[in-house]
């Protein structure tokens, strides 16, 4: 398997040798240009092909958002992941408009990048193995629907917790009626109660779920889980 070639576009040398250092840790990838200026860039982009650029926003003649959109215009085939200081919500929404596979911000740290760039290979490679679409394979590919871009509350999820198995347990409340316990919900997606306790914990944790002490009328009090949604 070929490497994915990679362009650099960043203003700031020590924060590019960084990135640089980094990308050279993660296996599958291949640096084919560092740009400090966005003509700089764009003439990289333009003669090279790389098929990912990691992007920086601030620059001193303009910004990447219009080097984005330049890429968007002539139909250039470079994917793009933004890696920026700019925590304003409108820049992450132009940001999403033009595509970008993701949206990191500094300081840089190598485990957000090391995902980041994982998410992307798998989602690169199995664009490239594909000769028709089905549906599933559309759920797949997107990240709005729950595709190879970890969901930004996931990137780091705690020990313990599997993303999959999380994702059965928030299904299970899709009815906001619901009042169940642990083990209601342990056999459900058929795991142990105490596995499904600690997931539920987790939700809780997340402001996902509403937990209740339940008397009843028997045996010890236990805890029911809501949807807060």
């Amino acid at each position: 398997m070929s490497s994915i070639r990679v362009v650099i576009a960043e203003d700031d040398q020590q924060i590019a040798e960084i990135q640089k250092r980094f990308l050279e840790r993660i296996e599958g990838f291949e640096l084919v240009g560092i740009a400090h200026g966005l003509d700089e860039a764009q003439d990289l982009i333009e003669v090279l092909k790389p098929e990912l650029v990691l992007l920086d926003i601030q620059f001193p003649t303009g910004t990447g958002l219009d080097l984005l959109r330049s890429l968007r215009s002539s139909n250039s085939s470079t994917d793009v992941i933004l890696i920026t200081a700019a925590k304003e919500v409108e820049t992450l929404r132009e940001a999403l408009r033009g595509g970008v596979f993701d949206y990191i911000l500094k300081p840089l740290v190598f485990d957000r990048l090391q995902e980041t760039l994982s998410n992307y290979q798998s989602h690169f490679l199995k664009l490239q193995a594909m000769e028709s679409l089905a549906q599933s394979d559309v759920d797949t590919l997107l990240p709005r629907t729950g595709g190879s871009t970890v969901k930004s509350q996931d990137v780091r999820l705690p020990k313990g917790i599997d993303g999959l198995t999380l994702e059965k347990v928030r299904g299970v409340f899709g009815d906001p009626a619901l009042h169940l316990s642990a083990e209601e919900v342990g056999e459900i997606i058929g795991a142990s109660r105490t596995t499904a306790r600690r997931y539920l914990e987790y939700m809780v944790d997340l402001d996902e779920l509403n937990a209740e002490v339940n008397y009843g009328t028997v045996g010890r009090p236990e805890r029911k889980y809501t949807s807060r949604f």
